[in-house]
């Protein structure tokens, strides 16, 4: 089984995926820290690599090769990446919904309290500027999925489960929504 989670930034699609692989004794992979990597190898922040990555392919196509060849060689995990649910069909597909605002308050609130910042992200003192990052994100990112891909992650008809994530209270709520709506999808299956 391959749990692909998407979402808006913010949302905590990491911090879920993470918990969920955990739970099951799966792999993690994050499509998101690779992105951020290559920024990073590059010199760049992610949102600069998002600009470039409006006007040249390779910015996405080397992450989306390596989840669409996981999808295909591998079993068992979790992988979490806005693009994840189109690169591997066959998972059981999750999509987290935040409101922008309440998405940066988290960041923000995220970062004032962590010691380690995202080295791929630029510093944000005010929640503001974290929501004006954010926006500039998602466009950047609509951008380049219909350029490339013709997709919208944010259309819902792409999931087998969406989750405001606006209504639980932490991401190990969400996590336990979702676990509970896969074992009774797969419960559902057996039965068919």
């Amino acid at each position: 089984m391959i749990i692909s989670i998407s979402g808006v930034p913010g949302s905590g699609t990491t911090s879920v995926a993470k918990i969920i692989a955990d739970k099951l004794g799966m792999n993690f992979y994050s499509m998101g820290n690779m992105r951020g990597k290559m920024a990073l190898d590059r010199g760049m922040t992610i949102d600069e690599l998002n600009a470039l990555g409006e006007k040249e392919a390779f910015t996405d196509a080397e992450v989306d090769e390596y989840q669409k060849k996981l999808g295909q060689t591998e079993d068992n995990f979790v992988i979490e990446g806005r693009l994840s649910w189109h690169f591997i069909p066959h998972s059981y597909k999750v999509f987290l919904g935040c409101d922008v605002d309440e998405a940066a308050r988290r960041i923000f609130s995220a970062k004032q309290s962590s010691t380690s910042e995202r080295a791929d992200e630029a510093p944000a003192t005010t929640v503001e500027q974290v929501r004006s990052a954010l926006a500039t994100r998602m466009t950047s990112d609509d951008v380049r999925y219909k350029k490339y891909y013709g997709a919208d992650y944010r259309d819902h008809s792409h999931y087998d489960l969406v989750v405001d994530t606006m209504e639980t209270s932490s991401p190990e709520e969400t996590s336990e929504i979702i676990l509970k709506e896969l074992e009774r999808s797969r419960t559902l299956d057996e039965r068919a």
